[in-house]
């Protein structure tokens, strides 16, 4: 700093013209701003994760009730409250699975787009690729259960003189 002063004229009473970093406070500041970053985007995927499962569930009850007369027939020839209840779980396994794997065509059009326009390195791997499935399974199957509950509550009776 000394140095600095000298070389720049400045006197014992004057502010400085320049400043000193180091590159461990420049590095700290940049891991800092990473890490921000990733929970900015992790709380963005959660809410949309939230709001995706929302939907499952009211296209699932929409489902249900749609199909309340079927699902008497299939009680009534003998289907068990819990064959029910994974077929309406199975499907909202597969409409979730569905749409993950269209989320990560999605990202990896993205990602290579955004290699061969902005020059950025991109790197996709297989563990974040099955990572998200995984997600896209369980909120699926999270979101889907209270329809196949539902289902599986219905008299048949009732659900053969509905409509």
């Amino acid at each position: 700093t000394e140095i600095l002063k000298q070389r720049h004229n400045i006197g014992a009473k004057q502010d400085n013209d320049f400043e000193i970093r180091n590159l461990a406070e420049m590095q700290e500041t940049i891991k800092s701003a990473t890490q921000t970053m990733s929970l900015l985007l992790g709380a963005i995927a959660g809410v949309s994760l939230i709001v995706g499962g929302i939907g499952i569930m009211n296209i699932m009850l929409v489902s249900v009730t749609e199909r309340t007369k079927e699902i008497g027939i299939r009680m009534a020839i003998g289907a068990k409250a819990s064959d029910i209840r994974f077929q309406f779980l199975i499907e909202s396994f597969l409409l979730s699975i569905t749409g993950g794997l269209v989320g990560v065509l999605i990202g990896i059009g993205g990602a290579f787009l955004m290699h061969k326009f902005a020059g950025m390195n991109i790197a996709i791997t297989l563990s974040s690729i099955m990572l998200s499935l995984g997600f896209s399974a369980v909120i699926g199957i999270g979101f889907g259960y209270y329809p196949a509950y539902k289902a599986s509550l219905l008299d048949p009776i009732d659900a053969l003189r509905y409509e």
